[in-house]
């Protein structure tokens, strides 16, 4: 079988990471990384820049597209976002390419913004803009010819990757650490709706293995592990794995009462010999807030990525067990 080239944008990402391991590990793709970090590392939203370096590679078949740059408001997310996958698709080559792929998520149903119809389809109608992922998409519309296009909306993703600004999983491990460390209980910290709110999430590794899967394929597909959890059955479990009591929820903000806690993860690490600092683990907790906050339902309906073919799934209180040994294995919590 013909060799495949993958570049991954965004590849040292909670999504990235997990979809250039799933790539090597399937031993039919040569596989680039760009990141900001390390690997091959372009500005891709500097033209010039990008043309230059990406250019250079030849025999690109498919682009994964992960990278995402943040702003402090929706309007300013578009021009950065649409800008980089932009720069980057006009500067691969087009007789090589067969196929880009681009994550996006449930914003595009209005998620982000409020209650919105559940489950979301593909075929909802779209939201008032300003929206990046929608801009982006209608962008790979426009410019497909000899390539093809997919678009893949994960719900919340779980995974290991440090120093991302969306691991929910990191926020609780360390938020469960660390209330140990105080000897306090596991309290739910979001709203009081939100503790009795349908949700659902998506493994990285059920989601990378969707994402190539999805290289067959044309058109935006929903991609989720497959069952719905509310947090109030699942809080006391995932406490109970800590060794934690689960008390009664309290509303807080985890950016504000994780603000003062440096120098207590700095004596943790030191007791426990943790490899990760405070840094590496506290990037996270603006978006815990975010999603503790939806006092609303959250999922998708996944039926038509089941009726074209992939039939993955992952339940989703083991996936969480399952990262938190993760955690625990590479000394990121004790």
């Amino acid at each position: 079988m013909e060799r495949k080239t993958a570049l991954v944008a965004g590849a040292n990402g909670i999504i990235g990471r997990k979809l250039v391991e799933h790539l090597r590990a399937d031993g039919g793709w040569d596989v680039i990384g760009l990141s900001r970090r390390d690997g091959l590392t372009v500005d891709l939203l500097d033209r010039a820049d990008t043309r230059a370096k990406v250019g250079a590679l030849t025999g690109v078949t498919h682009l994964f597209y992960a990278a995402y740059q943040d702003r402090p408001t929706w309007a300013e997310l578009v021009p950065p976002n649409l800008a980089m996958l932009t720069n980057l698709v006009e500067a691969l080559d087009p007789a090589a390419l067969e196929h880009v792929s681009l994550m996006q998520g449930y914003k595009v149903y209005g998620a982000h913004l409020g209650p919105f119809k559940t489950p979301a389809r593909e075929t909802d109608a779209g939201h008032m803009p300003p929206e990046f992922n929608v801009d982006q998409q209608r962008f790979l519309e426009h410019r497909a010819g000899p390539w093809t296009w997919s678009a893949i909306r994960p719900s919340v993703v779980g995974g290991t990757a440090l120093g991302n600004p969306m691991n929910l999983a990191l926020v609780i491990a360390v938020y469960a650490s660390i209330s140990k460390e105080l000897g306090l209980p596991l309290r739910f910290p979001g709203k009081p709706g939100a503790y009795d709110s349908l949700l659902e999430m998506t493994d990285a590794g059920l989601l990378a293995s969707a994402t190539v899967w999805a290289t067959g394929q044309e058109g935006a597909f929903n991609i989720a592990n497959g069952d719905l959890f509310r947090w109030r059955e699942l809080w006391p479990k995932l406490a109970a794995y800590f060794g934690l009591e689960a008390a009664p929820p309290l509303r807080m903000s985890l950016v504000d009462v994780m603000a003062d806690k440096a120098p207590l993860w700095t004596a943790m690490a030191a007791r426990h010999d943790l490899a990760a600092s405070y840094a590496d683990v506290s990037s996270s907790w603006a978006f815990g807030d975010f999603v503790f906050g939806w006092d609303y339902d959250m999922f998708a309906d996944t039926s038509k990525s089941r009726r074209a073919g992939f039939h993955t799934y992952v339940e989703t209180e083991q996936m969480f067990y399952r990262l938190f040994d993760e955690f625990r294995k590479a000394r990121v919590i004790p």
